[in-house]
């Protein structure tokens, strides 16, 4: 396990912006409070479970930071005196967010690549899992677990690998701002071109 402080975490925090993606006041991109755009090839709604799914190459999109994966399905906190399953439920605050298959996050400096990321409003973290990797210019960071805490901004980077020399467990390859060369065995990577989004 690595843990990272607030000066190791700059090229991993990143997807701490995925945070309030759908909330009222939606952030998907640091610097802008503008508009959401969501697409996808479907999207359903169950408003007795509060869940709603976008699925087939789903995007959401603001300013210039994008959130991609296969399908994103957002869940509501159930008000008091809702009936889930019986049609009656009202929806409240979010509660998670889940982003499922190819899940990237990009933005104008960083890429973060995994297969699966949850977003808990409650707990402020943020859990990317599967093939994790992060890149940030020609830094490179590789795991298979990376849990971001929104509220202290710390972060761990786990693999399930441990041992010298063993292949597998969390790597990095940072470089000094002057330096050149190759990603030392880490490849960054390489989301998917952005989808046209309105008219």
């Amino acid at each position: 396990m690595i843990r990272l402080n607030k000066a190791g975490l700059a090229m991993v925090i990143a997807p701490v912006a995925l945070v309030a993606a759908w909330s009222a006041d939606a952030q998907l991109a640091s610097s802008t409070k503008g508009p959401i755009g969501i697409s996808a090839d479907h999207t359903e709604f169950q408003a007795n479970q509060c869940h709603s799914r976008w699925s087939g190459a789903a995007e959401a999109v603001q300013d210039d930071a994008r959130l991609r994966a296969n399908s994103i399905d957002t869940y509501s906190k159930i008000k008091s005196g809702g009936q889930p399953g019986a049609g009656g439920a009202v929806c409240g605050s979010p509660e998670r967010y889940e982003a499922d298959g190819d899940v990237y996050y990009v933005t104008r400096t960083e890429v973060v690549r995994g297969d699966h990321a949850v977003f808990s409003v409650d707990d402020k973290t943020i859990l990317v899992t599967g093939q994790v990797v992060v890149a940030r210019g020609k830094d490179v960071m590789a795991g298979t677990r990376l849990l971001i805490h929104t509220d202290t901004r710390e972060a761990d980077m786990e693999s399930g690998v441990t041992g010298a020399g063993k292949a597998g467990r969390v790597q990095a390859v940072l470089f000094p701002s002057n330096a050149q060369g190759g990603g030392g065995g880490l490849q960054p990577p390489r989301p998917p071109p952005p989808r046209p989004h309105g008219a």
